[in-house]
């Protein structure tokens, strides 16, 4: 017996079989069961649990409750979070789109909004002992944070005679609903009211990347509304095109106006005609005749994907350049093989047109004497009237000494018109080359592209002259109840006008009060008449008002002026996006089209782009 008593009796002995026996019933007693091998295991509650569910999982988390689950009219009272599983968390970007199941088989359609990591056990890890034991430690252990996802609803899918359909979220999901990333192409289409068919644009993204789906092809085509089942074609409610100098503007141009130029695409008319689309494109960079010929770095895979995704592309061998003439130029182009058709402005229509020799500098009542001198300059001389005889009429002093004592022209008022009529540029108006009246027949034609380039044109007053001219015509006849021209009331027609802010921004002077008023007519009654503007810048803020809010479909690629970033009134989220956009990413809002909505475009111009 040793010092400390003898234990043989207590029952601990291994070879007493009674002690054998009490021994384990204490041990099933105290929780704990002796396997077959003898070895002590857990029993019951205190049994040793596996942390990894059985099977597979599906989904990259679920719906928590913890900090609310609710659903409501007002985006304050919504909340919705999911809890993301650590295997998905590397996945999971902001931007992304999910589906939440219902019960019944509908699916809330929702996009992350939020990622954040939260404390899975309440602790201090702002201190220096974890700072320097994460500095000398491997990677982190994800298990041991939350890491939640705040989801935006957008909208409620949901079957309809085998249909799938979009409402307003209208309900809350169940806690702990399994969440599923969008996979499907026609949920996501559905869930974001992008039309199936229409004028394609880009493919679908989110942060850069293209949303990729099980289908072939695995990209989202976005397209825009081109037909009357659904309401007018949005070409007619007017399209704006914003991006910085390299942000792929023209490029992403190019390839818009060739789909609209397509043999397929056709319109219904008043009279019961299909008429194709004609487009005339204002070109202050000489880049759009080359829409003409096919694009050389075009590869046969490049060709048969379009195809499949039913893109026009290729050369619009209806591709005509018809280039002002004035004198002192000449205009020569080898980087693009449409033929080159001259023309002039006639001075006759500054009759229709006054505020053309107006300037930027006559008040209501010199642009009022202005508007009389050209009708008695008319009556006299016919439409046949030019711009040196109208000169010559201003300088005759009997006239001046007239109308100053009638009362009907103060002598001051004939000289400052008289001056601001002299500087206008000489060399824009009655050139040797067909007047551009003469020409309608030829520029506004079913399936042309007509190119207006002015790169050539020696001063900017000139350049403005001769698109103002040109462009105040189109607008005019498709306006006119009695037009001169039936060839462009009668077609389908967009104004493409690139560098846009240079001539339809918003000023006080009186010519700049009349481009605006007709514009913005123009654009209220494009619907009714077929004609859309496409107005193409990279200072969108200084477009005039009353024409931005005719826009319907905005079209942002980079930017990096605030102050443009802010002018596109696109949503906020992904107003942020914009100066980390790169080449040929965009953001498209259009309201009446789909969701706002992330794109890239096409990496290869589908017609020639670029000089060599």
């Amino acid at each position: 017996m040793s010092e400390l008593g003898d234990f043989s009796e207590q029952g601990f002995d291994s070879g007493d079989e009674s002690g054998s026996d009490e021994s384990a019933a204490e041990t099933e007693s105290s929780g704990m069961k002796t396997d077959d091998s003898g070895t002590k295991t857990g029993n019951g509650d205190f049994s040793e649990m596996e942390l990894d569910p059985v099977g597979d999982d599906h989904g990259i988390g679920s719906l928590a409750v913890s900090e609310g689950l609710a659903i409501g009219e007002d985006e304050d009272n919504t909340r919705l979070r999911a809890y993301v599983t650590a295997p998905n968390r590397a996945d999971v970007r902001i931007g992304k789109y999910l589906l939440v199941p219902y019960p019944d088989g509908e699916k809330l359609f929702c996009r992350i909004t939020t990622l954040e990591y939260a404390q899975e056990f309440h602790s201090d890890d702002a201190t220096e002992i974890h700072a320097r034991r994460a500095m000398r430690s491997g990677p982190i252990d994800e298990a041991d944070y939350k890491f939640m996802a705040t989801l935006e609803p957008i909208a409620v899918l949901f079957e309809d005679d085998g249909d799938l359909k979009r409402r307003m979220t209208d309900r809350v999901p169940k806690p702990e609903t399994v969440v599923t990333q969008a996979r499907d192409k026609r949920d996501i289409k559905t869930g974001l009211k992008i039309p199936e068919d229409g004028v394609f644009l880009g493919h679908l993204s989110v942060g850069g990347e293209k949303v990729r789906t099980a289908a072939e092809p695995p990209t989202i085509d976005y397209r825009v509304k081109d037909d009357y089942e659904s309401g007018d074609p949005l070409v007619f409610r007017h399209t704006l095109v914003a991006g910085g100098t390299g942000s792929g503007k023209t490029h992403g141009a190019k390839n818009m106006l060739r789909q609209y130029l397509s043999e397929q695409r056709t319109y219904p008319m008043e009279d019961g005609r299909d008429a194709r689309m004609a487009v005339v494109q204002f070109d202050p960079q000489d880049e759009y005749a080359q829409m003409h010929d096919d694009n050389p770095e075009v590869e046969t895979e490049d060709e048969r994907r379009w195809e499949r995704e039913g893109v026009a592309h290729g050369g619009h061998t209806e591709t005509k350049a018809f280039v002002p003439k004035v004198s002192g130029v000449s205009y020569s182009a080898s980087h693009h093989n449409a033929e080159q058709i001259e023309f002039t402005i006639p001075f006759s229509m500054v009759g229709d047109n006054p505020w053309l020799v107006a300037g930027a500098k006559l008040n209501d009542n010199q642009y009022g004497a202005l508007t009389y001198l050209l009708k008695r300059f008319f009556r006299s001389r016919g439409d046949d009237g030019t711009y040196q005889e109208f000169l010559s009429y201003l300088d005759d002093p009997a006239l001046r000494e007239e109308l100053d004592e009638s009362g009907r022209v103060h002598e001051a008022t004939f000289d400052a018109v008289k001056r601001r009529v002299r500087s206008v540029p000489s060399s824009v108006f009655d050139q040797s080359a067909e007047p551009i009246t003469d020409l309608v027949p030829r520029f506004v034609r079913s399936g042309r592209l007509s190119v207006v380039p002015t790169y050539h044109l020696p001063t900017s007053r000139a350049k403005e002259m001769v698109v103002l001219a040109v462009s105040s015509l189109l607008v005019d006849e498709k306006l006119s109840n009695s037009p001169d021209h039936p060839a462009i009331k009668e077609t389908p027609l967009v104004v493409g006008m690139d560098e846009a802010h240079n001539f339809l921004s918003d000023a006080e002077s009186v010519q700049a009060q009349k481009v605006i008023g007709k514009f913005t007519d123009a654009a209220k009654q494009g619907r009714k008449e077929r004609l859309g503007l496409f107005l193409i810048t990279q200072d969108p803020q200084d477009i005039a008002d009353s024409v931005f809010k005719q826009i319907n479909t905005t079209v942002v690629l980079n930017l990096g002026d605030e102050d443009a970033i802010k002018s596109v009134n696109i949503p906020p989220n992904l107003e942020k996006r914009v100066p980390y956009m790169e080449k040929g990413q965009m953001v498209v809002y259009s309201p009446d089209n789909s969701e706002p909505v992330e794109l890239i475009g096409l990496p290869k111009c589908v017609t020639r782009h670029g000089r060599d």
